[in-house]
């Protein structure tokens, strides 16, 4: 059972690896126009989302070293392997995307108080081009977003990035068909403002995963009454829970079971029922789930060296 699982998750991280080489290859290509566009049309909406591109680059590298280490197996001193490489990796891609959407608001509030002109026409066309590359950035990590905290963090960036080429193609239409050059700045706040409440979003789910938080939609007082409403189980304490990677979920607890089941040899059979408890009604993985089983008496002397 452990195998199988072991070689699911394998063959996930080598086919994330592959989407994620492909979508950084078609996202470097799409930077490298935009840089070029901007530069031709003194456009700040191409530029912030070229440089939003940038970003994507980055993270894509940042998600792509993650994917690699992430395969690599347990040791002793790294029982878990690397698997939180992806959720650092997402984390370190947050913060980047952040400072690159405040950048992007600062600036359009200042081009809107003084509007510099703006080349229309390449606007226009390197705008649609960008729009296709990231259309093809997205088909290519679509099926596969929900694997990993890695892969969602890079399909964001991408759709970002083909909502940032929407408004600069639609900026550019305003500014050729009304002369409104301001029109650049307003899609470039409208990029601004994609970036920004999307990074926090997946900043704080991957803290939320870094400080060891409960995992969302786990509920350990539920968990512990469940426990509780076990035969045999007298006391439930110390219960943890945590998220160490993508569909990664352990928890650990001390559970006090009668003295009597200690001595006939019935405490593995509680044990199994505990995490098979867990897994059920929880959706923990048997082997994931870690009980210290103790009786009344030790876990007054437990309570006594605390």
């Amino acid at each position: 059972m452990h195998d199988h699982s072991h070689g699911h998750s394998h063959a996930h991280g080598v086919s994330d690896r592959k989407r994620l080489t492909a979508a950084l290859a078609v996202t470097l290509s799409i930077m490298t126009v935009g840089i070029i566009g901007a530069a031709w049309s003194g456009s700040l909406a191409l530029l912030a989302d070229a440089g939003h591109m940038l970003t994507d680059a980055m993270g894509l590298v940042i998600a792509l070293v993650a994917a690699s280490l992430a395969l690599r197996p347990p040791t002793m001193k790294r029982t878990w392997g690397f698997k939180r490489a992806e959720v650092i990796a997402a984390a370190v891609q947050a913060l980047i995307l952040l400072s690159i959407g405040v950048f992007v608001l600062v600036e359009a509030v200042r081009r809107l108080l003084s509007a510099p002109e703006v080349a229309h026409g390449p606007m226009l066309w390197f705008g649609i081009a960008g729009l296709a590359g990231n259309i093809v950035a997205l088909a290519i990590l679509s099926s596969s977003r929900s694997n990993s905290f890695n892969l969602r963090a890079a399909f964001l960036e991408v759709l970002n990035d083909a909502l940032g080429s929407v408004a600069v193609i639609i900026g550019a239409v305003v500014i050729a068909t009304t002369g409104w050059t301001r029109a650049d700045a307003i899609a470039s706040l409208f990029i601004g403002a994609l970036i920004v409440p999307r990074t926090i979003v997946l900043l704080r789910d991957t803290v939320h995963v870094l400080l060891a938080s409960t995992p969302k939609g786990l509920d350990l007082r539920e968990v512990r009454e469940h426990m509780l409403s076990m035969d045999h189980v007298e006391d439930v304490h110390d219960l943890h829970a945590e998220l160490i990677a993508t569909g990664v979920p352990v928890i650990t607890g001390h559970v006090v079971i009668r003295n009597e089941c200690m001595r006939d040899g019935h405490a593995m059979e509680i044990l199994a029922d505990l995490q098979t408890c867990v897994a059920s009604h929880f959706d923990i993985p048997v082997g994931h789930a870690t009980f210290q089983l103790e009786t009344a008496e030790h876990s007054s002397r437990e309570r006594l060296v605390h």
